[in-house]
């Protein structure tokens, strides 16, 4: 996402996303970003599943299982196509009202992944507590995965986690060919980043589904 301001350009969400969340903006924002995705996938092929961030903001405020329903059921779209994807942020407060937020959109169908997993305090005993469909090794271990055995341990370490919890473990920040190989030796099932695709807008989507068509299985 990004907000095309007239004056400043493309602002990227990094900078506009905090405002919005610290303005109370950002549960009409989300909703807004929910109901696009998945009215977009419904023009991609159907074993290709649309993924969207969620905002901490989003749980408090505002009735988020029933608005990801309507989204859902506006669109058409199957909840199995939907993926909905948090930072441990969501659990560290009000965590138990949130787990079962989550549990009542786990039931629904929709799949339930971690963000940044690994740089946050407590992201490991959140495992414990709810059992994600998918957790995602930060791009800050992918940039050093090829120069430092540290991130390399890492990115192992977490592999072997989603293994042993049956989850989907998807590496951000995938910029080469190295890398990619790498990640795939050590056990990541997913990878995202520039190396497929820089960030476009949502029509050229089904014009990189279609060129990536070949390498999926």
């Amino acid at each position: 996402m990004r907000w095309h301001h007239k004056e400043r350009g493309p602002i990227p969400p990094a900078e506009f996303i905090p405002v919005a969340e610290e303005m109370g903006l950002i549960v009409q924002l989300g909703e807004w970003a929910l109901r696009n995705a998945c009215m977009e996938a419904t023009h991609w092929p159907d074993d290709v599943r649309v993924s969207v961030n969620l905002s901490p903001v989003q749980f408090s405020k505002g009735n988020l299982v029933s608005t990801v329903v309507s989204a859902l059921a506006s669109a058409g779209l199957p909840a199995s196509r939907l993926e909905l994807e948090i930072t441990e942020s969501v659990l560290l407060e009000k965590s138990e009202r949130n787990i079962a937020i989550l549990n009542q959109l786990r039931e629904f169908g929709v799949r339930i992944s971690m963000d940044d997993f690994g740089t946050g305090y407590s992201s490991i005993g959140y495992l414990r507590s709810f059992l994600f469909d998918k957790i995602k090794i930060d791009q800050s271990f992918v940039r050093d995965l090829l120069i430092d055995k540290g991130s390399l341990a890492i990115v192992r370490a977490i592999a072997s986690l989603g293994v042993s919890f049956g989850m989907t473990t998807t590496a951000e920040g995938v910029e080469t060919e190295e890398q990619m190989r790498c990640l795939n030796l050590e056990g990541c099932i997913e990878v995202q980043g520039y190396f497929y695709s820089k960030p476009i807008p949502a029509s050229e989507v089904t014009g990189v589904l279609a060129r990536l068509q070949p390498a999926r299985p």
